[in-house]
């Protein structure tokens, strides 16, 4: 449990004017503001969520 995959997903394009479901998917990262990093743990509907806005962030740290 200690050594948890986590992936960097840092806000590179804003979610102003694109879909609304886009939009809570960004929220859902934990992502407030542009070029905010977080750090999220790699698990199935985080990916899917990365996946959904993946022309609004960056990610790091992916194997």
């Amino acid at each position: 449990m200690a050594n948890k995959k986590m992936l960097k997903v840092t806000l590179v394009r804003s979610p102003i004017r694109q879909n609304p479901k886009h939009k809570l998917c960004v929220q859902g990262l934990g992502l407030k503001r542009m070029h905010q990093t977080v750090e999220v743990e790699d698990t199935p509907s985080v990916r899917g969520m990365i996946n959904k806005v993946n022309y609004l962030v960056r990610v790091e740290g992916e194997a």
